[in-house]
C-alpha cells in the first residue's frame, strides 16, 4: 500500500512503507523447496518399485543391478516407514579409457513406503539377488475374535 495516496508522507509512514513492502525474490524464495527436498525428490522419482500383498507378508521389489549389500541400506522410521536407501557410485577410470557415452545413473536413490497396521516391522527381511532386492515384511497375525463375556444373573 502506498501510504503517500493517503495524504501521510512524513518519513515515519515512509519507512513503515520500506519495511512492509516484501521483494518479488524474497517471496519467491520463501516458497521454494529446499534443496534436501528436491535432493531426496529425485532421488525418489529415479527408484521404481514393485509392491506386492501376499497371503502372509508385504514384498518390495526393487532393481539394484552392480550394487552390494555395503550400497543399500533398508531401515524402518517412526515405525511405519520403511525406507530403501543408497549410492551408486561411478566406477574408477581406468588410465586411457574415456566414455562414449554415459547413460547409467550414479548417485543417490531412495524409496520411502508408508507400511500398513498389519505390517509386522520386527520381521523385516531383505535379499538381493541379480541385482533385482527384495525386502520382506511379514504381516501380523490377525487379531483373535473377542468372545462374548458371559455374565451370571442371579436371582434375589
Amino acid at each position: 500500500m502506498d501510504f503517500r495516496l493517503t495524504g501521510l508522507e512524513s518519513p515515519l509512514f515512509a519507512t513503515l512503507h520500506h519495511l512492509m513492502d516484501v521483494p518479488e525474490e524474497a517471496e519467491k524464495s520463501a516458497s521454494a523447496p529446499t534443496r534436501t527436498y528436491v535432493r531426496d525428490a529425485r532421488a525418489m522419482a529415479a527408484t521404481p518399485a514393485d509392491v506386492k500383498e501376499l497371503p502372509g507378508s508385504y514384498a518390495f521389489v526393487v532393481d539394484m543391478p552392480g550394487l552390494g549389500s555395503g550400497d543399500i541400506k533398508v531401515q524402518v522410521e517412526d515405525d511405519n516407514v520403511l525406507v530403501i536407501s543408497g549410492e551408486r557410485r561411478r566406477e574408477e577410470e581406468k588410465e586411457g579409457a574415456k566414455y562414449l557415452r554415459m547413460e547409467r545413473r550414479v548417485g543417490k536413490f531412495m524409496r520411502k513406503f508408508v507400511l500398513p497396521e498389519n505390517a509386522n516391522t520386527e520381521a523385516v527381511s531383505a535379499v538381493c539377488r541379480d541385482g533385482v532386492l527384495t525386502v520382506t515384511v511379514e504381516k501380523l497375525p490377525p487379531p483373535e475374535p473377542k468372545k462374548p463375556k458371559t455374565i451370571e444373573v442371579k436371582i434375589a
